[in-house]
């Protein structure tokens, strides 16, 4: 398995699925029985999430086990956020993802507590993700460090600008990739791809792409994560109503040609936000023949 900047220097688009972890039994079947799709398209590694405040945690666990079962050829890698969590229960954490055969840690900050104003780290904790990627670095310098990246800035943030320089802290600080968060105009991004250059940053920067099923649902996820959705997408999803099958149709072709347009213009893969569902992500892989190569 190579190490995460070699996979992206292969010249080769790298793609990469997201997933997480479901909170039944039920939940957990469906997504197993998806993700034999999603392994059909030989992805160079999943990631897998875990719920505000590390509330699902061990479930994350579980399901990066599983994967590593059923899929020894294909990597995985766990988020871990600094919400809720001392700098001891993190070193716990990494140690038990280590021992299931993870190796590559997505670091971020984690959500904000909806009851905090302002976010103050658990006793013990740590305030920022490059105090993470720090932190993992130092003491598990074996593991790859992917880090995330916001085209349109973080909500957070106070400006753009401070928001890049954030950015550039985590990768100073250790980490291999950036993963951007969902967006909708390939504009935003090369926006942000030439900035983060002009600053530094000189690692791999991967869109992160969403392929839209459901106007309603879409709508929710931006609500919560600052994303604006493309009024082109709105006009084409709108015009289904109510039909399913329509607004299906319309949000693959939408995101087939986002990836098409981004590979074309030098993006160096592509991480899909899957929502534990295989047919959309897997229908533009198979479309636009993106396939990782195994090693």
């Amino acid at each position: 398995m190579r190490p995460l900047r070699a996979l992206y220097a292969s010249g080769k688009p790298v793609i990469s699925f997201e997933l997480f972890p479901p909170k039944t039994e039920a939940g957990m079947n469906n997504l197993f029985t998806h993700l034999e799709e999603l392994a059909n398209c030989r992805p160079a590694y999943f990631t897998c999430t875990y719920g505000a405040g590390g509330s699902t945690r061990n479930r994350t666990l579980l399901v990066l086990r599983e994967i590593r079962e059923r899929y020894p050829h294909i990597p995985v890698a766990s988020h871990l956020s600094c919400i809720g969590s001392s700098r001891g229960e993190l070193r716990q954490y990494i140690r038990a993802a280590i021992e299931i055969g993870v190796d590559r840690i997505v670091a971020l900050r984690g959500d904000r507590p909806q009851d905090q104003e302002v976010f103050e780290p658990a006793p013990d904790g740590l305030r920022y993700a490059n105090e993470l990627v720090e932190l993992i670095r130092r003491e598990f310098p074996e593991l790859g460090i992917i880090v995330a990246g916001y085209p349109e800035t973080h909500p957070e943030a106070p400006s753009s600008a401070a928001d890049l320089d954030n950015l550039k802290r985590k990768v100073d600080a250790g980490a291999d990739v950036v993963i951007t968060q969902l967006f909708f105009e390939n504009t935003d991004y090369f926006r942000f791809r030439e900035r983060c250059e002009d600053i530094g940053i000189n690692v791999p920067i991967v869109p992160g792409i969403l392929p839209v099923t459901n106007l309603t649902q879409i709508r929710r996820i931006t609500s919560l994560c600052g994303t604006h959705l493309s009024p082109k997408l709105v006009r084409r999803l709108e015009v289904h109503g109510d039909d399913d099958e329509g607004q299906y149709a319309v949000g693959v072709y939408y995101a087939a040609k986002q990836a098409e347009e981004l590979i074309a213009q030098g993006a160096p893969g592509i991480h899909f936000y899957v929502l534990n569902k295989s047919r959309a992500a897997a229908l533009i892989c198979r479309a636009l023949a993106l396939f990782t190569p195994v090693d």
